[in-house]
């Protein structure tokens, strides 16, 4: 370890020594340094400078007299009446579209059609603008209610009702799109 550490620190002396020794001033014999000594100094080991303006492209300059922009150029190859063709066939596409994939609120999971029923009567009160879907699957009835495309839009619906249900849940599910 320590006759690495020598070595090293030997062979920077002498690296040194080598770059102090390479670089002695020129004298023009009165004890100045002149410039061409001066510029071989600072560029030694470099090229020249070169001029490179005879490589440039040139463009032509713009005549003086055209102070008024040209008129654009007219469209020659129209396609509106192809673009709202292919928009129509889209619009009916989507038409035929009725299922998405959204959220909804689960209200109630028990089997007793009773306590379903008069929970489906109290969210048609409070959430009229929402469609409600009781199912059966022996022996449980399940309450879903609204048909939302964001979980946004389902927890805003699940605050209002918050306070009537709170067990709650919101569900992704296949829901219907509206009309």
């Amino acid at each position: 370890m320590t006759a690495r550490f020598f070595t090293f620190l030997c062979l920077g002396a002498m690296m040194s020594c080598a770059a102090t020794s390479s670089s002695t001033s020129t004298s023009n014999g009165n004890g100045s340094v002149t410039e061409e000594t001066r510029a071989e100094k600072r560029g030694s080991g470099t090229a020249p400078n070169i001029d490179t303006r005879k490589y440039r492209t040139t463009f032509p300059a713009a005549p003086s007299h055209a102070s008024a922009p040209a008129a654009p150029a007219a469209p020659t190859h129209h396609v509106r009446e192809q673009v709202s063709v292919l928009m129509d066939s889209v619009a009916q596409a989507n038409k035929n579209i009725k299922y998405a994939a959204g959220y909804r609120i689960l209200a109630y999971t028990g089997i007793e059609r009773n306590t379903a029923m008069t929970l489906r009567n109290n969210l048609i009160q409070r959430l009229p603008e929402a469609k409600d879907y009781l199912t059966y699957k022996q022996p449980t009835y399940q309450l879903k209610i609204g048909d939302f495309f964001t979980r946004v839009e389902a927890q805003a619906a699940l605050a209002k009702i918050q306070d009537l249900l709170p067990n709650a849940l919101l569900v992704q599910e296949t829901i219907n799109i509206p009309k």
